[in-house]
């Protein structure tokens, strides 16, 4: 098995985090596949960005805000 490092960017409301993770890659058909702990991660900062918890989810990634250019 090896690992390959990815960020993934995850968006909630007007917030948008950069967070890494490692994708684990198998010869099987699942493969690749998120680790437990970096499914438990992705979900903790999207529940984070979504209480507007930036502190929070800033321990995972870089956070960003989202400004609508036109409405």
């Amino acid at each position: 098995m090896r690992t390959q490092k990815r960020t993934k960017l995850v968006h909630e409301g007007r917030y948008l985090a950069e967070v890494d993770i490692e994708l684990l890659i198998n010869a099987d058909e699942w493969s690749p596949y998120l680790s437990v702990a970096d499914a438990y991660k992705l979900d903790d900062v999207r529940a984070a960005l979504k209480a507007g918890d930036t502190v929070t989810a800033a321990r995972y990634g870089r956070i960003f805000t989202l400004t609508p250019l036109a409405v």
